[in-house]
């Protein structure tokens, strides 16, 4: 075994796990484990701007590459400013090794400076918090770290380590492969569910596949089409999971729920039974009650975590698996199992919804006036994205229009914020991506209030040299707020509007390149122009600040204040 300091030791853990980057801001309770990469270009510390910066590009790092995300901070506030990565991570089920620095053992319970109750903060926003308590555990603590983030339904681990810990000398280690203490399983799950599974989907007179997160995670894409071709069956996402099945395919339809396509929403309603792969059924793709699903439909629900079987809605076939497999057993059993005659059947019916969607999204090509609309700002990039685009989405209003209107040629290649709605998420997560995709084209679309949010990774991405392409659409306003005072609030807006300064000059002040479009005819341009860079650049486009969308949980507003109906 080789004899390692507990930095050191840690960096080869962390080795062993294909880590090659670590982000953080420089701290001095974790010098030892800086101290340990100096010189390296197998593993590299990222030194961001801030801390949540740091946690968000690890968050698109994890998301895009399929493997643990892994950021540090100096114990007290830095460790604090991750609290949010961890939370988003938790919600979008994504894999990530979150390391703390934490006050000398000598001096736990003393109040110490930057003393703070670290595992007790990351606990409820964490699948576990560990902490190194004997310097010679902390590789075996770091592999168990890994094993429950990337198991199951994966997540954050938050990983305490005292300073004085890790200043140990001369330590034997020993240094597994990660198959050798956490083997991957993809489970197919019972067989006799998948039977039944498999005889409901036979005898089903207008199936429908819903995919979700879980495909895209096992990246079940292939498998899930071919389900479909063999059903004749629509395929709808869950929301924001648009890249779960190439958009491309003829039997996909759009995302259902907020924001999602009507032409998916006009599909599922057909349906008598859905098969829900790999989805929770999650608040913003169902809104939990039956607009999205009908209630007369039987449900199939293939989820690899337990506790969310049956969790909204009563199943006809519940299958704890994950995605992938469960959909290769699916196949087994289906092959040939729907008379061609019906397949062309129900795939005509598909074609008509598409044709029906690409009219609808036509039609924004031709939106006037200036300043631009986002739908025809979307229009515009349509027509130009490379077609294996990976496209981060920021929360808010203008990015949320996007949703619907960008094409995704399969998994990873849609980055949104799921369900903790991150806004000032979408550029440090996109510089993330193209750092787990560097040959990959990378945009990132975001309103002007969220871009300022962590716009000083700028720097960040300047000097590690990320060519990442960032759309800032500046209605001068938080426009998903704006949208509940106009529309439920008669119109009184309290602090909706922003005013911000030229992002394209704040690009260029920071060495990146900055481009200010203000027609749609310049949108084409600008885009290839900077897609072909090797610097980060900004594009900032004025839109209509008028255009909002309707507020998303208009029926939530509507039950607190004791109503039974939304306008």
């Amino acid at each position: 075994m080789p004899r390692l300091s507990a930095g050191q030791a840690m960096v080869e853990a962390l080795r062993a796990e294909d880590v090659r980057y670590i982000f953080g801001v420089v701290g001095s309770s974790y010098l030892d484990i800086l101290d340990a990469m100096y010189g390296r270009q197998d593993i590299r510390f990222v030194g961001c701007r801030h801390e949540q910066g740091a946690g968000f590009m690890a968050l698109g790092y994890a998301r895009a590459s399929g493997q643990a995300g892994v950021c540090i901070a100096q114990n007290g506030p830095g460790v604090t400013n991750l609290v949010t990565n961890a939370a988003a991570a938790l919600l979008c089920h994504t894999p990530m090794v979150i390391l703390g620095g934490a006050p000398m053992m000598a001096q736990t319970y003393k109040d110490s400076y930057q003393e703070l109750d670290q595992m007790g903060v990351f606990r409820p926003v964490c699948k576990e918090a560990l902490q190194v308590n004997r310097p010679e555990r902390a590789p075996e603590i770091l592999r168990h770290a890994f094993r429950i983030a990337t198991s199951g339904k994966m997540g954050p681990v938050y990983v305490d380590l005292p300073r004085d810990l890790l200043g140990a000398k001369e330590l034997e280690v020993q240094l597994p492969p990660p198959s050798a203490y956490r083997p991957d399983q993809r489970p197919e799950g019972d067989s006799q569910r998948v039977r039944e599974a498999a005889a409901l989907l036979r005898a089903a007179r207008s199936p429908v596949v819903l995919a979700g997160g879980g495909v895209v995670w096992s990246l079940a894409h292939q498998e899930t089409c071919r389900l479909a071709e063999v059903l004749g069956a629509p395929i709808v996402t869950s929301y924001e999971r648009n890249d779960a099945v190439p958009n491309s395919h003829p039997m996909y339809v759009g995302a259902l729920g907020r924001a999602g396509a009507p032409e998916a929403l006009e599909a599922i309603r057909q349906a008598d039974v859905v098969l829900a792969l790999g989805t929770r059924l999650g608040h913003f793709t169902t809104f939990y009650e039956y607009r999205y699903v009908p209630e007369s439909a039987r449900i199939i629900q293939v989820e690899i975590d337990q506790k969310e079987l049956g969790r909204h809605y009563p199943l006809a076939v519940g299958i704890l698996g994950d995605a992938g497999a469960v959909a290769r057993a699916l196949l087994r059993s289906l092959e040939e199992a729907v008379a061609p005659a019906i397949r062309q059947a129900r795939a005509s019916a598909v074609a008509r919804l598409r044709e029906k969607r690409r009219q609808r999204l036509e039609a924004e090509a031709r939106l006037e006036g200036l300043p631009m609309k986002p739908q025809r700002v979307y229009a515009e990039l349509r027509r130009v994205l490379p077609p294996d685009t990976a496209v981060v989405f920021d929360a808010g209003g203008c990015p949320a229009l996007g949703y619907d209107r960008i094409e995704f040629s399969g998994p990873r290649t849609m980055f949104a914020t799921l369900d903790l709605g991150c806004i000032g998420s979408a550029f440090p997560e996109a510089i993330g991506v193209k750092m787990a995709r560097p040959d990959q084209p990378v945009l990132s679309i975001n309103g002007d209030g969220g871009f300022f949010m962590n716009a000083q990774e700028l720097e960040t991405a300047v000097r590690w040299k990320v060519p990442v392409v960032t759309i800032v659409m500046n209605n001068g306003s938080w426009g998903s707020e704006k949208a509940y005072q106009r529309f439920l609030y008669g119109e009184r807006y309290v602090e909706a509007d922003i005013g911000n300064p030229r992002y394209d000059k704040l690009a260029e002040l920071c060495g990146g390149r900055g481009f200010y479009v203000e027609r749609p005819e310049e949108v084409g341009p600008a885009v290839r122009e900077a897609l072909a860079l090797e610097v980060p650049s900004v594009i900032e486009m004025p839109v209509d600040p008028n255009e909002l969308p309707y507020p998303a949980r208009v029926a939530d507003v509507f039950q607190a204040a004791g109503k039974k109906t939304t306008p």
